[in-house]
């Protein structure tokens, strides 16, 4: 939806345009102005994409209203005047309408800002996608008085022991013994790639070879699955419990 105004100081004339807007169902009316100073003082106050824009007003008129904008909304002038059209498309306006306007041109113009719009929100999100930053692929844990950097892509499976956990390598090195809680574990593993399968026990999803109704398999090591995490384990096979 954008969110327009619709500027003009001939009172038929910005009737013909409010009724002309209502019928564009992409289109939403914040504001009608008789004068260049009443939609400053609306842009002020309301978010408006789009400015249907007379020229040739009392006091500021439509060229220079737009040219003490420092951030410019789309505009669509019309006026009675062609004499403009250079003027206004140096001033990249979104299209320029002489009076009178057929209302098949006036939703050709509508469409084509409404194209432009779209195209500016797009470009914005690739934008914005590119330049945030992606979750780490890591956490730290306490071993022996240091902290050591442990990859999500090097675990297999996790161990509860009471206070501590065993961190178990796909490399089959010593596992890495931590004093921590299985839920503050839990709490930085990814869930897309990790499963609690059992009070005692997180595995690597991509580490799963078999399933069973009790227990998990990785390769030939069975782990036990419990009651109130079963659900969630079949979950993953896509077929009923």
């Amino acid at each position: 939806m954008l969110q327009c105004i619709a500027v003009d100081d001939e009172p038929l004339a910005l009737e013909l345009l409010e009724d002309n807007i209502s019928k564009v169902p992409f289109l939403k009316l914040v504001a009608k102005c008789s004068d260049a100073m009443e939609a400053m003082k609306v842009l002020q106050t309301q978010s408006v994409d789009l400015i249907f824009l007379d020229i040739q007003m009392p006091g500021l008129t439509g060229l220079q209203f737009i040219q003490s904008l420092a951030k410019k909304p789309m505009i669509i002038f019309i006026t009675a005047y062609e004499k403009y059209a250079l003027q206004g498309f140096n001033l990249d306006v979104s299209d320029y309408l002489v009076k009178p306007v057929s209302f098949d041109r006036f939703v050709k113009a509508c469409n084509k800002a409404w194209d432009l719009f779209e195209l500016k929100n797009k470009a914005a999100t690739e934008v914005s996608a590119a330049s945030a930053p992606s979750a780490p692929e890591y956490f730290f844990v306490n071993v022996d008085y240091s902290l050591v950097k442990i990859n999500f892509g090097d675990i297999a499976w996790i161990e509860g022991l009471k206070d501590y956990v065993k961190i178990h390598l796909k490399t089959g090195n010593r596992p890495v013994v931590t004093r921590i809680s299985m839920k503050s574990v839990e709490e930085q593993l990814p869930t897309t790639r990790f499963l609690r399968i059992h009070k005692s026990y997180i595995v690597a999803v991509e580490q799963i070879t078999a399933i069973r109704k009790n227990s998990v398999f990785i390769k030939d090591l069975e782990l036990p699955v419990g009651d109130s995490y079963r659900e969630s384990v079949i979950g993953l096979t896509g077929k009923p419990s």
